[in-house]
């Protein structure tokens, strides 16, 4: 097999701009390094604007009947912003750090499964990498559509590891074993627009608003649980149609955040705010979008496999956690066991966002850790 540099691998893969949904040559890149290690390679694209196109990957290699490790993971990255030092989609390494958008969420992470592939003598079994275009999107066409196409051909992993940047302080101190459920939620308020001057003539709905706010903002969902913290209620967003001083809007709107853990459900979520804000305004409206649902993965192989490897190549006992935002998990976990672990996140989104050169290349040696006690 052939030695692949993961930093390499991830400064191409960096210098390919991808932002969700993503298609095309970002998932070249990748497949020219996969086939000469053995993998069939299957893409498929799917979907329109605004969620799509969105593009898929399915690369697997079977050697022989036997347990089948699937590596999960998202190509797509989030608008690079303004301000960077350089060119966001132009890799450069500066005092041991690689720079560039995704470094860190997460295609460093994606060139270290891979390197730890090929550094690894495949004996028996099957080893799959699932791979996105849309993680940082709605996941729409990504996925999703991927669970799909394995239900299809009646292929299933029996447990997947998620490269997102789940470390805190130092590599290895944080795995993800289950994430937080979340739903986004629209308030709409109607009124009649009018003057200012003629209140009496106009329909203002911008207190009847606040007081649902003020109901919404005071409503406690519950303690959390020994493995996940209390879930939380946050507005994200204010607005009326018109910002004249000197007109009282025809409706108001307010825009929130649900993260909930497995006491909750997000439909019961949505039909929550929903009586709250109609029992206040019985004409408001409530438009939802649930994201997934809370998941948590059962202690179990997998935990063993990840938190062993990580203790013999770092030294670390990692923290098993429930916290931080969302993932693929939430799909993949209809499949089988599923735990998120990568690098250190502490630049994840942000301007200049970098991953340590010696962080990626020892994650790849942990990868290459599990990769090999499963299949090896």
């Amino acid at each position: 097999m052939p030695i692949i540099d993961p930093v390499e691998l991830a400064a191409k893969l960096i210098s390919v701009p991808s932002v969700t949904p993503a298609s095309g040559a970002v998932f070249e890149v990748l497949a020219e390094v996969l086939r000469p290690l053995g993998f069939t390679i299957h893409r498929f694209v799917l979907g329109e604007a605004p969620d799509g196109p969105t593009e898929n990957m399915v690369a697997i290699r079977e050697v022989s009947p036997g347990p089948h490790f699937g590596f999960a993971g998202h190509l797509d990255v989030v608008p690079p912003g303004d301000g960077w030092s350089g060119d966001p989609f132009v890799a450069r390494i500066e005092n041991g750090r690689l720079i560039g958008r995704g470094a860190n969420d997460m295609k460093s992470a994606i060139a270290s499964m891979v390197a730890a592939i090929a550094a690894v003598e495949q004996r028996r079994g099957t080893l799959s990498l699932l791979l996105t275009g849309d993680e940082e999107g709605y996941a729409t066409y990504g996925t999703p559509r991927i669970i799909d196409w394995l239900g299809e051909r009646r292929i299933r992993p029996d447990m997947i590891l998620i490269g997102e940047p789940t470390s805190e302080g130092r590599l290895g101190d944080t795995v993800k074993i289950g994430r937080r459920g979340s739903v986004n939620l629209w308030l709409t308020v109607p009124g009649t627009q009018g003057h200012v001057a003629y209140p009496h003539k106009a329909d203002n709905p911008v207190g009847r608003l606040a007081r649902i706010v003020a109901e919404l903002d005071r409503l406690h969902l519950d303690d959390g649980t020994d493995v996940f913290p209390p879930s939380n209620l946050e507005f994200t967003g204010l607005d009326t149609p018109t910002h004249a001083s000197n007109v009282i809007p025809g409706e108001a709107t307010a825009q929130l955040n649900i993260r909930f853990n497995n006491l909750q459900r997000g439909s019961d979520l949505v039909d929550r705010v929903t009586a709250i804000a109609q029992s206040i305004e019985p004409r408001a409206t409530v438009r939802a979008r649930i994201s997934g649902e809370a998941f948590l993965t059962p202690p179990g192989e997998l935990y063993d496999l990840v938190v062993d490897a990580i203790r013999a190549e770092t030294g670390e006992a990692p923290a098993l956690s429930t916290s931080g935002g969302t993932s693929d998990g939430r799909f993949l976990i209809q499949l089988c066991p599923v735990v998120d672990f990568g690098l250190p996140n502490a630049t994840m989104h942000k301007l200049d966002e970098s991953a340590g050169v010696e962080d990626i290349r020892a994650l790849a040696r942990i990868y290459g850790r599990i990769v090999g006690r499963v299949v090896g």
